[in-house]
C-alpha cells in the first residue's frame, strides 16, 4: 500500500470481494459477518429474503464480526465490483438450477472445455456469461420460474449494473428477490448488497472497473487446461513466469510496429 502512497491520496479501491475482506482485516472463508456494511449474517438463512435492515458496522475491531486485523482502507473507500456481481448472481442461479435436467446438460454441451465441476458450481467468466446471456435458446429451454430468475439477472445487468441506472431499477431489484426466492437460491454476498445496500452503490457505477481482476481469471483458465484441472503450485508460478515473458515480447511488438510506418 506504500508503494503507491495510499496514505496520501486515499483512492477508492476496486476489486475481488476477497481482497476487499484482506483489505479490511476480515478473516476469510464462510464466515458469519461477512459484509464490511453491516452485521448481515451469512448464517442466518431464514431471514435472508425477510430482513432487509441489517445493523450497520459502527467500527472495525480485531477481534470482532470476523475482523482479525486493523483496516488498511476505510469502508467508504471501496467501489463494489460489478463484474464480480453479476458472476455471483449467475454462480447462484446455475447452482439452484435442475442438476439432472436437459438445461444443465445444455450448458455443458455449450461449454466444453469448462469442468463438470465447475459447470455444477456455476463457476464462469466474463465472456462465457456474456455469450449465454445472448443465448436464445438457453432462455426458450427454462422452465416458468428458471426463466423468470435468469430474466431479472440479464435486467439488473443491463438496467442496474450498466452504464446508467434505469429509472426503475427499484422494480427490477424487487423482481429479482422475488424470482430467486420463487427458485429457492441462497441468498450470498453479492445479492446482500443488491437487498440492503443499494446507499452504497454511486451513480456511475457501470464506469467501475475490476478487468485486471477478470483478466486473471480468463488468463488462468489457460493454465487449468495445460495441466488438466490438476491444482498444483506450478500452476501459479507458470503463470508468473508466462507475464514475465509477455512483458520484453509486448515492448518488442510494439518497437516493431512503430518501425513500419
Amino acid at each position: 500500500m506504500g508503494k503507491f502512497k495510499y496514505d496520501e491520496f486515499k483512492w477508492k479501491l476496486c476489486g475481488d470481494l476477497t481482497v476487499v475482506a484482506l483489505l479490511l482485516g476480515m478473516q476469510l472463508g464462510c464466515t458469519k459477518y461477512c459484509c464490511f456494511l453491516c452485521e448481515w449474517e451469512s448464517h442466518d438463512k431464514k431471514n435472508h429474503y425477510v430482513n432487509k435492515l441489517w445493523p450497520k458496522l459502527t467500527s472495525l475491531t480485531p477481534g470482532e464480526k470476523n475482523d482479525v486485523n486493523l483496516p488498511l482502507v476505510l469502508p467508504e473507500k471501496i467501489y463494489l465490483p460489478p463484474s464480480h456481481i453479476k458472476l455471483g448472481l449467475v454462480k447462484n442461479f446455475v447452482k439452484s438450477m435442475d442438476k439432472t435436467g436437459r438445461r444443465l446438460k445444455y450448458v455443458r454441451n455449450k461449454f466444453p472445455n469448462v469442468g463438470d465441476a465447475k459447470i455444477k458450481e456455476g463457476i464462469f467468466v466474463g465472456p462465457q456469461i456474456r455469450e449465454l446471456m445472448q443465448d436464445k435458446h438457453f432462455d426458450e429451454d427454462l422452465n416458468e420460474t428458471e426463466k423468470n430468475a435468469w430474466l431479472s439477472i440479464k435486467r439488473i445487468c443491463k438496467d442496474f449494473l450498466g452504464n446508467q441506472k434505469a429509472v426503475n431499477y427499484q422494480d427490477v431489484l424487487w423482481d429479482l428477490s422475488t424470482s430467486n426466492k420463487t427458485m429457492g437460491c441462497k441468498m450470498n454476498l453479492k445479492i446482500h448488497f443488491l437487498e440492503s445496500e443499494l446507499d452504497f452503490f454511486p451513480e456511475n457505477f457501470g464506469e467501475v472497473s475490476e478487468e485486471h481482476g477478470e483478466r486473471f481469471h480468463q488468463d488462468f483458465m489457460v493454465m487449468e487446461k495445460r495441466y488438466q484441472c490438476k491444482w498444483t503450485s506450478s500452476m501459479l508460478a507458470d503463470y508468473c513466469w508466462r507475464l514475465k515473458r509477455d512483458v520484453p515480447d509486448a515492448k518488442y511488438r510494439r518497437k516493431s510496429y512503430a518501425s513500419t510506418f
